[in-house]
């Protein structure tokens, strides 16, 4: 029995990068040897055992042969007589392909090191095409490795991938997954940039692909662009550690752009219903967790009015925080606050200019909050008031709350 560290623990040692998860390779041993060590079962599809002191990840060196297409399409074999270097071989890309023994030996039969020097992202073998998964992994990765070139004969492979079809029959979970990773990742604009160029960003999220090409209004958007746009957006998100709900927010709060008729061109009137409407299918589509589609859902529908709250009066201000929950659900309000302030400093030499309406709308809501509802209701109560009406008398007060906190702008009056 031999063990082999392998994996992401060796390229990121390499890189002089902190080591999170190691993964482990066992060759020349069976499932009841690794039983008899006091190893513990866990794979279902395969022979995977956790160490019986760290819990670490160990696995039977294993071949794996395509059956079907799909990410599940794989038949797997594991047995005592299967060597490293063919465990290495089905591995997604060189510098992932690259193993370290007791001895400290480092094990590259594929090139890893070189290509990590390199700066390139390169398929090991041709098996890479067996998985589409590997697309966006690979796109992930280079979201991670923002200085990595892709290698040109990988690219052309995953173009045929896609044209193939395997993107096709990619299962919604593992999509999210790694679209989720990629936006968390240094550079996220890079995991679309590549999937755009191999031809999946088409197939996966059309709605996105389409916002390319797409012109506004140079005076607001020097940029033009709006695929450039949204990518400049989505590294402004990375830059402010913004969490995954407000990187997903920022990613599809623009979508409305793509079906603007042509003739109001870049003006972009009514974007952001048609933002709201296309989001809901690619939530459903993609199966995104609750607390991403609800923020998205707000920044989409309202990011327009947050952009311009600052000539709003009192009551359109608290009329802005009803529609966004802001008094119920504070945080998230504040999270639709980071992705619009990442959506106006994802702009063409603006990507340093302050974003007052951040502060602006979150005084206005300390100021609605501080409204002693329970009192306004029984006031309201008292008065003969019932139902609506009671939610009547607790908008006014918000409203004259707002005003008499003096953060509403003297030209925007009280409208």
């Amino acid at each position: 029995m031999q063990i082999y560290e392998v994996g992401g623990a060796v390229r990121d040692a390499l890189l002089g990068l902190p080591v999170h998860d190691r993964d482990w390779v066992v060759v020349g041993a069976t499932p009841e040897q690794m039983i008899l060590a006091g190893f513990l079962p866990v794979g279902k599809d395969f022979p995977v055992f956790l160490h019986p002191e760290t819990r670490e990840e160990h696995a039977l060196a294993r071949t794996e042969r395509k059956t079907a297409r799909g990410y599940h399409g794989f038949s797997f074999h594991a047995d005592p007589g299967v060597t490293l270097e063919q465990d290495l071989a089905r591995r997604d890309l060189t510098i992932n392909a690259m193993a370290r023994g007791a001895d400290g030996v480092l094990v590259d039969p594929y090139g890893g090191q070189r290509d990590l020097h390199a700066r390139v992202l390169r398929h090991v073998t041709e098996a890479f095409r067996e998985d589409p998964v590997r697309i966006l992994r690979l796109a992930r990765f280079a979201a991670r490795f923002a200085d990595f070139a892709i290698a040109p004969e990988t690219l052309t492979l995953m173009r045929a991938m896609v044209e193939e079809g395997e993107a096709d029959a990619l299962v919604a979970e593992r999509v999210w997954q790694e679209l989720a990773r990629g936006l968390m990742e240094a550079r996220p604009s890079r995991m679309f940039e590549v999937l755009r160029a191999c031809g999946a960003l088409a197939r996966l999220l059309p709605e996105v692909d389409r916002l390319w090409g797409v012109p506004q209004r140079a005076d607001y958007h020097p940029e033009v662009d709006t695929g450039v746009h949204l990518m400049m957006v989505l590294d402004m998100s990375a830059r402010l550690r913004a969490p995954l709900p407000v990187r997903f927010a920022c990613l599809t709060h623009d979508l409305g752009k793509g079906t603007t008729a042509p003739d109001v061109l870049p003006r972009h009137i009514g974007h952001e219903e048609r933002s709201a409407r296309l989001l809901k299918g690619v939530t459903a589509r993609l199966r995104v967790p609750t607390d991403c589609r609800e923020l998205a859902e707000v920044v989409a529908r309202e990011h327009g009015n947050i952009h311009r709250s600052a000539g709003f009066g009192a009551a359109a201000l608290v009329r802005l925080l009803e529609r966004c929950d802001a008094l119920r659900k504070p945080d998230r309000f504040a999270d639709a606050l980071l992705a619009c302030e990442c959506d106006a400093r994802g702009r063409l030499g603006l990507e340093e200019s302050p974003y007052p309406q951040r502060a602006h709308l979150l005084a206005a809501l300390a100021a609605a909050q501080s409204v002693d509802t329970a009192a306004v209701a029984q006031r309201a109560q008292s008065a003969g008031a019932a139902g609506r009406t009671i939610g009547e008398w607790v908008h006014r007060a918000r409203v004259s709350a707002v005003a008499a906190a003096g953060i509403v702008n003297a030209a925007a009056g009280a409208a």
